[in-house]
């Protein structure tokens, strides 16, 4: 075999290896593609479970008795529609009437079932916020006083037997002084209906099982 009929016999050897190694290379590379694409699509698949499930869980609220709260569309919450106010510069819960402390006591227990069975349901939590406000009369203790409004609702709720799991829910007590949202209008000095506390109840962010 002369030199020349060497190279070409070669040159197509090598060829052959080069189009071999390039299909094995190419059949790999469809392979991970496909890996890939599954994927994609479980991961996909997977979010868009969790945001159904997100929405189902903020949807439930809406179940709530309706007796004691009303969905605020602008804040976008369901808020505590019983009309409590306290004394001027006071915290002390049997300023409000017998009768309204009751239906207070009845929204507490409404707030537990709920709690009991959206948890039961959909193995999630809940945060509950107790904000206690005050009126725009500039009272030095404005904030410490709407805090304690807040505290002496959770403490009636307790000692009247109103106890809420914390592996369910976690309470969270505050005080927005003379600020926040959700303030009776005219918002101003002498406003009375400003001192009384508001009840928040919202999905709490974490896990999602």
């Amino acid at each position: 075999m002369n030199k020349r009929s060497f190279f070409w016999a070669s040159y197509a050897d090598l060829m052959s290896s080069l189009f071999f190694i390039m299909l094995v290379l190419f059949v790999l590379t469809v392979v991970m593609l496909q890996k890939q694409m599954k994927e994609i699509e479980r991961v996909k698949e997977a979010t868009q479970a969790e945001i159904n499930k997100i929405k189902e869980i903020q949807n439930a609220i809406s179940n709530i008795d309706s007796t004691y709260f009303a969905y605020n569309a602008e804040h976008k919450k369901h808020i505590l529609k019983i009309d409590v106010g306290f004394q001027t510069n006071s915290a002390d819960i049997t300023d409000i009437s017998i009768e309204t402390r009751h239906q207070l006591l009845n929204a507490g227990k409404a707030i537990n079932q709920f709690i009991k069975n959206a948890c039961q349901k959909y193995n999630a939590q809940y945060l509950l916020i107790i904000e206690g406000q005050a009126s725009k009369d500039n009272f030095i203790r404005n904030n410490e006083l709407s805090y304690e409004r807040a505290l002496a609702l959770v403490n009636y709720w307790k000692n009247n037997g109103v106890l809420f799991n914390p592996e369910q829910c976690e309470v969270i007590i505050s005080g927005s002084g003379q600020d926040g949202t959700l303030r009776i209008q005219p918002d101003v000095a002498g406003n009375v209906k400003n001192q009384r506390f508001l009840i928040h109840i919202l999905p709490k962010p974490g896990v999602i099982k």
